[in-house]
Formats: structure tokens, sequence, C-alpha cells
């Protein structure tokens, strides 16, 4: 699915029917998938981008943001949040009115299709690649003063990249075009992405306004968890701060502390059930014995989070064969150097069979390491491109890579391997 919005950004249902006890509640809120109202602790950045954007959409001129920052910092939320105001704005006539555009770099089948989409959002007209570019040109090189400015997301960057970065690079030179009235807005994880595959020159003429959204801290993400709980009665708040302080310690990533209050909710309830299900088998075997009340959740506490932390990830990551061992550090090791967030199966082969030869491990087929990815994608270890099963699949984690450094350090083998991780993204 490719996002190409016009209008409302809608907010993605989460259930389809009402819920209907505080927990229900609480783990509708707290899917990464759920819009909030409004977004906690990014209000300066907020500003920043809506300021930028307005003026360039009343002035009618290009205009470029570059947004970075580790995943789960709220850049692309906030970008969201920001169009929709910009959109209530221009619907009661307080400023001029513009298209919107999403290109999501994990949703584009190549690069160079992001030309199709942007001609079709401007257009309607569904061409080649090649005929979009030649169109492109040409548009955003002839004046047209009734011409709507128009607002690009380019998304996941990161994945946009080519041999030549021709693709980001007429991106990010087309609003510097006089009569492009293109407003883009990419956002990447890697702060000095532009740099590394435009080189120096190239980007410092590009004239990029940078915003980089810092991880969130411990106060932060507190902050973000109780304003998705508002009014509902399922945690204590020691429990959110301590969820918050370990992912606060290790990562900033805010999706990572909902998903982890999600899954305490569920372990909770899960507990409860259990409890409920075995009053029930008493009562069947002494049917005269009284039992008390129904067995209600408790609300999450400290334990459930930390139940959480002994993640069944990482269990699950520990009961792997070693060649999957060996794939998802493979698949680390590639995402921490190339600071992405995806890469595609043939660059994980190739470290695999590196890292096989290094440690005199029989290497496997490449079939056999597509059997793998595909049982690792089964196992919900790793999100796999969907109907694509070739080299250039694009493959992702699904658990956190402190789930997989957490049970594979352990292993005086893999302890070698993962001590070669590079802290941060290489430059």
């Amino acid at each position: 699915m490719i996002l190409i919005r016009h209008g409302h950004h809608h907010t993605e249902a989460i259930s389809a029917t009402a819920p209907r006890t505080d927990f229900e509640h609480a783990r509708n809120r707290l899917h990464v998938k759920a819009v909030p109202d409004s977004l906690p602790c990014r209000e300066d950045e907020f500003l920043e981008i809506q300021e930028h954007l307005e003026s360039a959409i009343e002035e009618g001129t290009g205009s470029c943001i570059y947004i970075s920052g580790v995943p789960g910092t709220g850049k692309t939320a906030t970008v969201h949040e920001v169009i929709r105001s910009l959109q209530t704005k221009a619907e009661e006539g307080e400023i001029s009115p513009f298209q919107f555009v999403e290109i999501n770099g994990m949703k584009v089948t190549e690069p160079s299709y992001a030309y199709v989409l942007l001609w079709m959002a401007l257009s309607d007209q569904k061409v080649t690649a090649n005929h979009a570019l030649q169109l492109l040109e040409k548009q955003f090189s002839t004046p047209g003063p009734r011409r709507l400015p128009c607002v690009v997301l380019m998304d996941e960057l990161d994945l946009l990249v080519t041999a030549k970065q021709t693709v980001m690079y007429n991106f990010f030179e087309w609003p510097n075009w006089l009569h492009s009235r293109l407003i883009v807005v990419a956002v990447a994880n890697t702060m000095d992405l532009p740099e590394r595959m435009l080189s120096n020159k190239v980007s410092s003429r590009l004239g990029l306004t940078r915003i980089n959204f810092q991880p969130y801290t411990y106060q932060q993400l507190v902050k973000i968890v109780e304003s998705r709980l508002e009014g509902i009665k399922a945690f204590r708040r020691e429990a959110i701060e301590f969820a918050a302080r370990k992912v606060g310690a290790v990562s900033g990533d805010a999706r990572r502390a909902l998903d982890i209050c999600r899954r305490a909710v569920e372990i909770v309830e899960s507990n409860a059930q259990k409890a409920e299900e075995q009053r029930l088998r008493v009562a069947q075997k002494n049917p005269f014995t009284d039992l008390g009340p129904t067995h209600e959740p408790e609300q999450v506490t400290i334990r459930a989070i930390k139940e959480m932390f002994a993640s069944p990830n990482v269990r699950l990551i520990q009961t792997a064969s070693l060649h999957q061992k060996l794939f998802l550090v493979a698949l680390t090791l590639r995402l921490r150097r190339l600071g992405l967030a995806e890469v595609e199966f043939s660059e994980i082969a190739h470290a695999h069979l590196q890292m096989c030869r290094l440690q005199n491990i029989e290497p496997p087929m490449l079939s056999d390491l597509s059997a793998i990815c595909a049982s690792l994608g089964s196992s919900r270890c790793l999100l796999v491109e969907s109907g694509k099963h070739d080299i250039r699949q694009r493959v992702r984690l699904s658990v956190s890579e402190e789930d997989v450094i957490m049970a594979l350090k352990v292993d005086p083998l893999f302890r070698r391997l993962l001590d070669t991780l590079p802290s941060a993204p290489a430059t």
C-alpha cells in the first residue's frame, strides 16, 4: 500500500468494537498505530516545522526540511500533526490551499517510483518513472502562478538510497528551482545521510533546513505513556516510571515504551484469565465450595513490567538454531553499520556467509538462508517484505536490537561477533 493523501489524515481504527474494560481501553490507546489527540513533548519541533511550511506555502516558494533522529522519536507523527493543523487552516481560509503527498521508502518497490507517485498526485496520470521525471522537470521549470504549492513527505528516506543517489538529489534540488512550488519534508533515521550520500559540496549547496529529534528522556516517556492512559485506571504510576526508565536508558524509543506497557497489560489480563479458569475448574469438581468473587485483573505493576523484560523475545532468540542466531546477528550488524531501518536479504546473506568463513562454521546454501529468513519471519523475530522472494527482498528486525544482544551475549561466539557492533551508525 502506498500512501498518497489529500485532505484529512485519518486516524486508524484499532478496535472495531467499543472497549469493555479499562484494560481493553489501555491496550487500544497504547497501540503504536493509535493516533493520539495531541503529541506531547514535541511542541518545539511542531512549531518549527509548522512555521517553516506555512511561510513556504504562503510565499509560494520551494523549500526543503531534513528531519533526522533514531526510530521512535516522533518524527513522522509530528509531521502528520503539522499537516493536519495546516489543512484545517487552509479549509478555514487562514492560509493558501496546498496539496499533500506522502511517499514512504518502505512501501516503494524501486526508489525511482517516487517520481511516478509525485506525478500521479500532481496530475492524476500514471506514467513510467523516466517519463514522470521528464514531466516533473518540465513542470518545475515552467511558471505556473495558479498552481497549488505541493508538500511532499518523504518518509523512511534511508530506503530511497540508490547507487547514484539521483532520486534523493532531485527531491532535494527541485525545491530550489524558481517555479517548483515544491516543499519537501524528508524524514530519515540517519543525521548525516545527505553528506554521506551526496558529498559535502552538494549537500551544503542544497541549503536544507535541518531539525534533529533527540531520543526521548525518561521524563518525556512517562508523559507520553500517561497522556495515552488519561482517565484509565489500568496502571500504577510506578509501573509506567519503571518502563520509561528501562527504555530511556537504552534507546529513548517511545514506540518501545508503548509496546512494553501494552504487552504488560496483556500479561496481567492473561494471568487473571488463567486464575479465573482455575477457579471454574475447582467449582466443577466441588460445586458446594464458596470460591468468592470472580478474579478481576489487578492494575499493571512493576512486576508485570519486569515479566515483560524477561522478554519472551529473548527466550525465543535463545531457542533459535545456530544459523538463525547468526542471521539475526548479521542483520543487526548491517543495520547498525548502515544506520538504516532495514536492508536487502542479499546484504544479510553476504554478512552471514562472511561470519561463517571467519568462524570456521559450515556455510549454508542460499536456499537454506532463504528458509531461515522465512522461519524467523513466521516466528515474528523479523518483518520480511511480503510478495517478494528474491535477494532484493527487504528485511527488518521485529524484535529490538537490545533483545538480540541480551539473548546472545551470554554465548562466547556471539559475544565476539556482537563486540564488533558499531555504537552508532558508521560515518
